[in-house]
């Protein structure tokens, strides 16, 4: 019999060949750090996740396509003096309440409109999206997968994990398939660094790098207010402290003054985003009316909200949702048809319609949308739908087919689509 303490020792040699075999040089510090996986991989995995990243968390805020074009800018402003200028960067602004910001493997990166309300001039924009390439630019992504793998946690990948929901239970599943994306958690090394080296590229970009210091000084003052409880998703990924904004002090201090803060040019980047700041409030009392279960209290508010702003189409999928929860589905089908309309990128709104086009036995109309649906993200609700849209037209073969699909995600869907295959089955 081995003993546990040759098993022990046996773990150990295999974690120090991991990491002798796996050590990279951190392109940002210049100092050797584990990674087991090669910049193609990485490049390979962001490229692959953004977009699903994107859809998960609200798709890219269409509104205004000069504020996506604006952080573009500032976004390749700031790569262009990075320590890996030729990473394929991209900047999108997303249409999502909550305040954050996160990087994907290889330069991919993302704003919510939620973060950008908060902030005052450009040079704090500049903050944000310096401190998150550096995340792209050191591999901090990599090193974090990397510890998991050696752990024996197994690859981390990047991607949303959301929870299932019954047939037609539409108001459960909209609440679902937002703001779940499992981004790399980075240690409190990896933060101090993108401080340091964010506010580095902000000054050699021109900026003034004390936009740094304010932005820090500001998290730290919510984190004690009362609106600490709505930005637990930014905290959680970008803890503040009162450490944190004395180191920022002290690199300002190292570096050159007189850099560019832009505030006039920021605040007319955001003014559609301040217009439409009473619509959206509205919009997210609504969502927390829903979570309460005030169905009635919540369709109100969200109609006051598109009274608001009528071009908003998340407004619309929210009334669907409450209208299907009343099993009006009729009504539901028009809600969600003006939100296909207005923002047609978007997976849900094709998910929700042809969900409810099924409810109304229009089968045709159904399998196009939830299809639709797949081309942009891939669901196991969309194939279980399907699933059901098949067999209710006597086409057991695609039916099954689908479930079987569905069936592999697990959890409560899976075994709704289980149960159909083993139907299917059974009836030879």
């Amino acid at each position: 019999m081995i003993s546990r303490t040759f098993k022990i020792h046996s773990i150990a040699m295999a974690a120090t060949f991991a990491l002798l075999a796996g050590c990279a040089v951190n392109p940002v510090t210049g100092k050797k750090e584990l990674s087991l996986m090669s910049q193609s991989q990485e490049l390979a995995l962001g490229a692959q996740q953004y977009p699903i990243n994107q859809q998960e968390q609200g798709g890219k805020y269409i509104l205004d396509k000069s504020l996506q074009d604006y952080v573009n800018r500032v976004g390749q402003k700031l790569a262009r003096v990075s320590d890996q200028p030729r990473l394929p960067y991209e900047f999108v602004v997303l249409n999502n309440s909550v305040p954050n910001a996160w990087a994907l493997p290889g330069g991919k990166i993302a704003v919510n409109r939620g973060l950008l309300t908060m902030l005052d001039d450009e040079s704090e924009l500049a903050a944000v999206l310096g401190h998150e390439i550096v995340h792209a630019a050191a591999r901090h992504s990599a090193a974090a997968m990397s510890q998991q793998q050696l752990l024996g946690a197994g690859l981390a990948v990047l991607g949303a994990t959301t929870k299932d929901t019954g047939y037609g239970d539409l108001i459960s599943l909209g609440g679902q398939l937002g703001g779940n994306a499992y981004i790399a958690h980075y240690s409190r090394a990896n933060e101090s660094e993108a401080d340091q080296y964010g506010m580095k590229y902000m000054a050699a970009a021109g900026y003034d790098p004390q936009g740094a210091v304010r932005l820090q000084q500001e998290f730290v003052k919510l984190s004690k207010g009362k609106q600490a409880a709505g930005l637990q998703a930014l905290f959680a990924s970008h803890p503040p402290s009162q450490a944190r904004v004395d180191a920022n002090i002290e690199h300002a201090k190292q570096l050159p003054r007189g850099g560019a803060t832009n505030r006039a040019a920021y605040q007319r980047a955001i003014a559609q985003l301040k217009r439409d700041a009473d619509a959206y409030k509205t919009y997210d009392q609504a969502v927390a009316a829903v979570g309460d279960k005030q169905y009635d209290r919540a369709l109100s508010l969200v109609r006051r909200a598109q009274q608001q702003q009528p071009k908003e189409a998340a407004f619309y999928a929210l009334e669907g949702d409450l209208l299907t929860q009343k099993k009006q589905y009729q009504n539901a089908y028009k809600a969600y048809d003006r939100a296909v309309q207005k923002n047609p990128g978007l997976f849900s709104n094709w998910l929700k319609r042809g969900v409810v086009s099924a409810q109304l036995k229009h089968y045709s109309d159904a399998e196009r949308d939830l299809n639709r649906s797949l081309g942009y993200l891939e669901t196991p609700y969309a194939h279980y739908y399907l699933g059901q849209v098949y067999e209710r037209q006597g086409d057991n073969k695609d039916a099954y087919s689908h479930y079987q699909t569905a069936a592999q995600s697990g959890g409560d869907i899976g075994t709704k689509a289980q149960a159909r295959m083993e139907a299917l089955g059974a009836q030879g």
